[in-house]
């Protein structure tokens, strides 16, 4: 079999900020959010964000198995992110490894100041996040489905929370950094901030930043996860709408 081997772009980003996939330094990628797609679970989200396809089913509250798990004062929130074998351009070998166990880890500690599980003693509720197409920035479209998985399944929450990555390429401070500036960019700093309060619960570095661009990363941070919010609330009202819409014989 092949090994498929990358080839890092000549140019990462231009002189004038333009980034290999055409974006300004401060665009994103586009971002298509859907809410209840999968029947069988309690609730379901869908995000299609630049290249990546991130599936969120949640299950739950439930009874708790093995039963030595169960809390009696909070909910057991458990969280699996998995990879699809065909997720990436090369195929992944399936199950875990240690990067899904880690991100799994991470992806649930955003989300967990944002349920109120002393709502649900004694009982689990189960997120799954199915990465079915990697195209960068994984973790933080995964916090943005499972928050609206859970959302759609009713959980009592304070809130949605939301996610997006910066980072730094040469000199410039870029948003949502795609494939190529994930590769071979200087640093990547994805975030999550649970909203209304403007909470941040996930915050990672992966390289070198001055004081200044950690601040100017923080600040575009914020305004993106504000508006990947703004996406997450249009998407979990748009079913209550179209049925409204029926209901008044609107086409």
């Amino acid at each position: 079999m092949p090994i498929y081997v990358e080839k890092k772009p000549d140019v990462l980003i231009g002189e004038d900020g333009t980034r290999t996939d055409g974006r300004s330094p401060l665009d994103l990628r586009p971002i298509k959010i859907e809410v209840g797609i999968l029947e069988r679970a309690d609730g379901s989200a869908l995000v299609e964000w630049g290249g990546n396809r991130v599936l969120a089913a949640v299950f739950g509250p439930r009874e708790v198995h093995p039963k030595h798990m169960l809390l009696p004062d909070r909910a057991l929130l458990r969280l699996r992110y998995n990879m699809a074998p065909f997720s990436t351009p090369e195929r992944k070998r399936p199950g875990p490894d240690r990067r899904s166990v880690e991100l799994s880890k991470v992806i649930r500690t955003a989300l967990l100041p944002a349920v109120f599980i002393e709502k649900y003693p004694g009982s689990a509720i189960d997120v799954f996040v199915e990465i079915l197409r990697s195209d960068a920035g994984t973790r933080v479209a995964g916090v943005t489905a499972a928050s609206l998985a859970l959302a759609d399944a009713g959980i009592a929450m304070r809130g949605l929370v939301a996610g997006c990555s910066v980072g730094r390429v040469d000199d410039f401070i870029v948003v949502d950094p795609n494939h190529d500036e994930d590769m071979w960019g200087d640093v990547d700093m994805p975030m999550a901030v649970l909203f209304e309060d403007r909470k941040i619960t996930l915050l990672q570095a992966d390289g070198p930043l001055t004081v200044e661009q950690f601040n100017e990363c923080l600040r575009l941070g914020m305004a993106c996860c504000e508006m990947v919010y703004e996406l997450q609330k249009e998407a979990l009202r748009r079913p209550y709408v179209m049925v409204e819409r029926r209901a008044l014989g609107v086409a």
